[in-house]
């Protein structure tokens, strides 16, 4: 095979999945209503727990939905990656998965193609959710928008290559939404998205060691830090590894003599 059917393929799967993306319009405002909803309404209700409703401080309310942007960031990505594996899930059942495995191009380039294709998807949800803000008045510096791109590259691989591997062990449509729930909620809430790690070692030590080794939390650090001009090196590193660790296992997953879709009497 030549590079350039590597390229074709890869367009090809990337287009459509940005073509489903634009089609669905209802999608894309529901990924970035819930987000939203958090900004707006929790920040607020932080607020008022401070006792500080309508009057000053001003700024801790600021500084706290400073904060929480990056983490909603990554809400946005962890929703898309679970979106995407959900697809693959309807792709499989509907028979347009097995079309696409079938064809000669190694299968773990087919996988990541896919996941490229669904982080494309989550970048301009991330991007379209950060204009809100901006007009909201969060805003970060100039050229943390620029630097933020290869953060939530890597975060939206992880997190998609995450929702692939889930995808290797349900076959049936109906068992999706039980295991994104079981996944996504104990990810996003033990995570440094909407508080500080110090703020839940006050509150427990086991939940802030299980935040601490959250690769979401890693995720979220990396994009915040991006986002406001700083390199995370341990969340860098942390991150690249839980997307190597994922993407391999569901690249077995998904091998129909050693993965799970054989032990479960079926194919793509």
């Amino acid at each position: 095979m030549k590079f350039l059917h590597y390229w074709r393929a890869m367009a090809g799967i990337v287009g459509r999945e940005l073509l489903r993306f634009l089609h669905q319009r209802e999608r894309f405002v529901s990924a970035l209503v819930r987000p939203l909803v958090w900004l707006f309404v929790f920040a607020a209700g932080f607020r008022a727990a401070l006792g500080v409703a309508i009057a000053p401080p001003y700024e801790t309310y600021i500084l706290y939905e400073v904060y929480i942007t990056p983490g909603l960031i990554g809400m946005i990505q962890l929703f898309n990656g679970m979106q995407s594996s959900l697809s693959m899930v309807y792709d499989r059942e509907m028979g347009s998965m097995r079309m696409l495995m079938v064809c000669p191009l190694p299968r773990w380039f087919l996988l990541v193609s896919k996941l490229i294709a669904g982080t494309a998807v989550s970048v301009l949800q991330a991007y379209a959710f950060l204009g809100i803000a901006w007009l909201y008045d969060i805003q970060a510096p100039a050229m943390g928008y620029v630097w933020i791109l290869p953060a939530l590259l890597l975060s939206g691989m992880m997190l998609g290559a995450l929702g692939l591997l889930l995808s290797s062990f349900i076959k049936q449509l109906e068992n999706f939404a039980g295991v994104m729930n079981f996944v996504i909620f104990p990810l996003f809430f033990m995570s440094t998205a909407l508080y500080p790690l110090w703020k839940l070692k006050e509150s427990s030590v086991v939940l802030y060691q299980l935040a601490q080794y959250n690769p979401f939390s890693q995720a979220v650090e990396l994009i915040r830090f991006a986002l406001y001009g700083q390199f995370n090196q341990p969340a860098l590193l942390f991150t690249a590894a839980a997307f190597l660790l994922f993407i391999s296992a569901a690249i077995v997953g998904y091998n129909p003599s050693k993965g799970m879709m054989v032990r479960k009497g079926g194919g793509e």
